[in-house]
């Protein structure tokens, strides 16, 4: 069955994250360790979906997340609201230790930050947390009026979140199942990008169970080979490190078909295909499935691409596919959307996009044409 969307007259928003959001603590060109000084962005795998298609693509966006009311959970607040992203839905945790979210003066609940460093030539990008004891963790079932939120009086086109997000503890398994949930009844999109990170649930089997629970509410599953295999089990055939894109595609469309006969639900599968040649030098490409056509469509390749920061690659390829289908784009120009906005914000600092939809639109037509890349005077 196609996906059938709402009309932008129809709600206040056209798509809603939940998800985690940390202050990222960057470096600069020094590692860490040697760092000095540093510079101040914010990111999170779910949330930087909503912002790619508030700041990029110029949509109507919210997120809902939950951070305590300090001077970093409001830095983060107004590095969102700068980008366009409705802050009104975040849940705030007071210092004072009374009432229902609430923390106490030193620290016990803390917003999340990390150092990441983006590497360079053959040092690899590192990325050190502090999230064991964030609000969001804290926030579950019942603590979020969804029928408010999805239903007649506000409603959003698209709802979004991710496999890091569901496994920071039980809490927020059950809540990103809920809110999947009930996007479902008022009829919203929903996507999920299963993102496994053994840093935030080191054992597979509870990834597994809890995003088995979840997928068979997703009609755009994002994932690659890895994460199919780490957070929902689907183990493949090997690919040899000199296999070709035709033997690799084969192998991983295999998979993807078996995917989609087990959740019916899915309309779409999709993932970013990045080659790493050096810490800021990659090959980049993406697949997406549409599963009703039963095809495989390929947005253009690119080699040897130099990056000034691979965080966020894969979810700029997720937003950007979302946004091209919000548009009422087909599959074959949603991944060529997904592909360009997940290079270009890569070709940034910082985590989230930097660009406009504009410069994706260019983007995927100079790569389809294999032109080069020409100075604006």
């Amino acid at each position: 069955m196609a996906l059938t969307l709402k009309s932008p007259t129809e709600t206040r928003y056209d798509a809603i994250s939940l998800g985690e959001v940390m202050m990222r603590i960057d470096p600069g060109a020094v590692p860490t360790a040697r760092a000095r000084t540093a510079r101040i962005w914010h990111g999170g795998g779910e949330t930087n979906v909503s912002e790619g298609l508030s700041y990029c693509f110029g949509l109507r966006t919210a997120v809902v997340t939950a951070l305590v009311d300090d001077g970093i959970g409001r830095n983060i607040e107004n590095q969102l609201r700068e980008a366009g992203v409705d802050t009104s839905h975040l849940i705030w945790f007071n210092n004072s230790g009374k009432g229902e979210f609430a923390t106490d003066g030193k620290g016990t609940l803390h917003n999340g930050i990390n150092f990441t460093w983006a590497g360079k030539g053959v040092l690899p990008s590192v990325t050190e947390y502090y999230r064991a004891h964030t609000p969001v963790r804290e926030v579950g079932p019942g603590d979020v009026d969804w029928d408010q939120l999805f239903g007649s009086a506000q409603g959003t086109r698209w709802f979004s979140t991710g496999g890091i997000y569901t496994l920071l503890s039980q809490k927020t398994a059950d809540l990103a199942l809920e809110a999947m949930t009930k996007a479902g009844e008022y009829g919203a999109g929903r996507s999920f990008d299963l993102n496994y990170r053994s840093k935030v649930e080191p054992d597979k089997n509870r990834a597994r169970e809890i995003n088995r629970g979840i997928v068979p509410h997703v009609d755009f599953l994002v994932g690659n080979q890895d994460d199919f295999d780490d957070a929902l089990g689907y183990e493949t055939e090997k690919i040899p490190q000199n296999a070709t894109f035709d033997e690799w595609l084969k192998i991983y469309t295999g998979m993807l078909r078996q995917v989609a006969k087990d959740y019916p639900n899915i309309k779409y599968i999709g993932t970013q295909l990045r080659g790493a040649l050096s810490a800021d030098r990659i090959n980049w490409g993406a697949v997406l499935f549409d599963v009703e056509t039963d095809q495989i469509h390929q947005a253009a390749l690119r080699e040897n691409v130099e990056i000034a920061d691979r965080t966020g690659g894969g979810d700029s390829f997720a937003s950007g596919v979302v946004a091209a289908l919000l548009d009422g784009r087909g599959a074959d120009e949603a991944v060529q959307w997904g592909a360009a906005h997940g290079i270009l914000v890569q070709g940034t600092i910082g985590d989230t996009s930097m660009v406009k939809q504009a410069d994706v639109e260019k983007e995927v037509a100079r790569a389809i044409k294999g032109g080069g890349v020409s100075a604006l005077r």
